[in-house]
């Protein structure tokens, strides 16, 4: 199939514009998650300071944020990226000259919709999938880290509390991991003081959580002021609360799946499940943001008229109603919590300015019509 001279002009238009705003999109996106991701991470450091995590396992717990980040960072990208080629595109006088071969707004704003409706496509990827089985992953390592992580805590010649409650002291470590020199003191259960010495011991994961198995060594307690000794050759020693905080867990909104979030949950409160109702809507309304942002800077950049020096007005009004209307976004969020019928304003908070921008680009283009066939 041979395209005509005009086609394949479109088509060149159409893949320039495209490469520019996917460049740009990809770097804007890519410089922001950095940046909250690097914000987020920071949270997390008392991980290595305080409990000796690995600087592998602590990337592995801050990288499954990404998804979650690149979720809300997707809208304001891409406003900034066609905000940002758009207004080059015009200030070079490309757009003009396009515009003087014959293509209409519309025609200008096509390659802009389409990598609009791909960030749309993957952003409901990540709330639908990606979010979710992330999310899940990182409230559970993260849950173990504080509960669960306390091998790496054990520190030859240094008191360590692996537990609030806890406090283990260990001689040294051979290579085999074994321990020697133990002294464990466990203050756990209040009017009970446990002390417990062994020649060595090691440190083992079971289904229920860390156990100590101390090897040649003595228990002493005191209960209700009665010292108790017992000399033992072997002793099992639980110094995790990791089962019973499994347990206590509750999922958060964001591990959950959308047939989870609109299923009410007669186990938790009014308020829990008002949360998953406005966490399941806000999915559903937020990757749509960018054709939205999209359609509304460009009702704004491609209905001025022509300036050499650019639209720094514009420009500065594109950002301030794309500003305000995804802060409009999540603040309905928030409401939707305490008054669920806010779900409307939500959904109109997306589409009204939608069809405002696309009836702006539609009347213009008619007007500039007219205007030509009568002269």
């Amino acid at each position: 199939m041979r395209f005509t001279r005009y086609e394949s002009g479109m088509y060149h238009y159409n893949k320039y514009i495209c490469r520019h705003l996917t460049h740009s999109m990809l770097l804007i996106a890519f410089s922001l998650t950095s940046i909250v991701w690097l914000t987020q991470a920071l949270r997390f450091i008392n991980f290595i300071v305080n409990q000796g995590v690995s600087i592998t396992v602590f990337l592995q717990l801050t990288l499954l944020l990404v998804p979650s980040l690149l979720f809300m960072i997707l809208p304001p990208a891409m406003l900034c990226a066609v905000l940002f080629v758009y207004n080059k595109l015009k200030a070079d006088s490309e757009l003009i000259v396009m515009q003087a071969v014959g293509l209409s707004r519309w025609r200008l704003a096509l390659p802009a919709l389409q990598i609009a409706a791909c960030v749309t496509v993957l952003g409901y990827l990540i709330a639908f999938y990606l979010q979710p089985v992330s999310y899940q992953k990182f409230k559970d390592m993260q849950n173990f880290l504080r509960n669960n992580y306390v091998s790496i805590m054990l520190q030859e010649g240094v008191f360590s509390s692996p537990v609030e409650g806890l406090t283990v002291f260990i001689r040294e470590r051979d290579s085999n991991n074994i321990l020697r020199g133990i002294l464990v003191h466990d203050n756990r259960q209040p009017g009970t003081s446990v002390t417990m010495m062994a020649e060595e011991g090691k440190l083992v994961e079971t289904p229920q959580g860390p156990r100590f198995l101390l090897a040649s060594g003595n228990r002493q307690e005191i209960r209700e002021g009665k010292l108790s000794f017992l000399s033992f050759d072997r002793y099992t020693l639980d110094i995790s609360l990791y089962a019973q905080s499994v347990k206590l867990r509750s999922a958060d909104p964001q591990e959950l799946f959308m047939g989870e979030l609109f299923t009410r949950d007669a186990t938790l409160s009014p308020g829990e499940n008002a949360k998953r109702f406005a966490e399941a809507h806000h999915r559903l309304l937020w990757p749509a943001y960018p054709l939205c942002l999209t359609l509304l800077s460009l009702a704004v950049l491609l209905s001025g008229e022509f300036n050499r020096r650019g639209q720094p007005k514009r420009v500065a009004f594109a950002v301030l109603l794309g500003t305000g209307l995804l802060f409009s976004a999540v603040g309905l969020r928030g409401l939707m919590v305490h008054r669920p019928e806010m779900v409307y304003a939500a959904y109109a908070n997306l589409l009204l300015p939608s069809l405002l921008a696309a009836r702006v680009l539609g009347d213009y283009i008619r007007r500039k019509t007219v205007a030509g066939a009568h002269p």
